[in-house]
């Protein structure tokens, strides 16, 4: 039995088995054991101790996204420091999942993503792992930002011009939206790139793995939701300065308090109002944000 690849799902299958195995690696526990897979051979003693210690750990629970025919499950189902969870839409992969690996019964939620309430099925922390599907995965970092108190680790193969994206550094074209919004809460590793052959059906463009891990920050130090409004704005009109990117703003925080003409000019004559949008660092963007509350 294999499982039909849908294109309104955007599945492609991912059928290397190297590939899978090194994304199921990627994902670090904090667990020696686990997390150091190179390296020489433990002495015996070495070894015993550290099966004592991986004993006494407890797993660390991880959600894997869109399993499909459980190519990467496979890997991390033979992690024993970790306690998986998968999300699957397409029942026949479901299907395909619980014939082929009856551990996964109990574990595989047959459901949407993107609508699921993960605290109902998460007390504390879990990681998320997975193959994307390229048509949704902006929505899926939107979501994992709405649990980033949750979500300490995220391990996930893309499209490599969103993982670039998502990675890059400001001053360069591919730096957006998503770049700033992740890069506030997260730190990422771009680690390996993935070529069109290791896919059935293959994409028509490469994939890349990257790696996502909380960062030290607890706020932003402003106004979330104006600091979110601020970055789409820019980046939507990321052509223009930001002076004529943001004026709706501009000129209700003018009209809000009372500012007479020069005052507006003279704020508007500020040194980042001369910048487009990719100039503009996480610090940066927050800065702005404060300023036009």
């Amino acid at each position: 039995m294999e499982v039909r690849a849908k294109k309104a799902l955007g599945q492609h299958f991912l059928t290397d088995l190297s590939i899978a195995k090194r994304i199921a690696d990627a994902l670090e526990t904090g667990n020696p054991a686990a997390d150091e897979r190179t390296g020489n051979e433990p002495t015996l003693k070495e070894d015993e101790k550290e099966r004592e210690r991986t004993a006494s750990a407890e797993p660390v629970d991880v959600l894997e996204v869109g399993p499909g025919m459980g190519v990467l499950t496979q890997y991390l189902l033979q992690r024993p420091d970790i306690s998986l969870k998968m999300v699957e839409i397409d029942t026949e992969s479901v299907d395909y999942l619980l014939s082929h690996f009856p551990q996964v019964n109990g574990r595989l939620l047959e459901a949407d993503f993107l609508k699921l309430r993960l605290e109902k099925f998460f007390q504390g922390e879990f990681c998320v792992i997975g193959n994307f599907p390229y048509n949704i995965s902006s929505q899926i970092f939107f979501k994992i930002l709405e649990y980033r108190e949750q979500v300490p680790q995220v391990v996930c193969m893309i499209q490599k011009e969103v993982a670039e994206r998502i990675a890059e550094k400001p001053g360069t074209k591919t730096y957006g939206i998503l770049s700033v919004l992740l890069q506030a809460w997260y730190d990422i590793e771009y680690l390996f790139t993935v070529g069109e052959g290791a896919f059935n059906p293959p994409p028509k463009v490469k994939s890349a793995v990257i790696r996502l891990h909380r960062n030290t920050r607890t706020s932003l130090g402003c106004d979330e939701k104006l600091f979110k409004s601020i970055v789409k704005m820019s980046f939507n009109q990321r052509r223009k300065t930001m002076r004529n990117s943001l004026k709706p703003i501009i000129r209700d925080k003018a009209s809000r308090e009372g500012w007479s003409d020069e005052r507006r000019s003279a704020f508007m004559a500020e040194p980042v109002f001369e910048q487009r949008p990719e100039r503009l660092s996480v610090e940066d963007f927050i800065n702005l944000t404060n300023m036009l509350a």
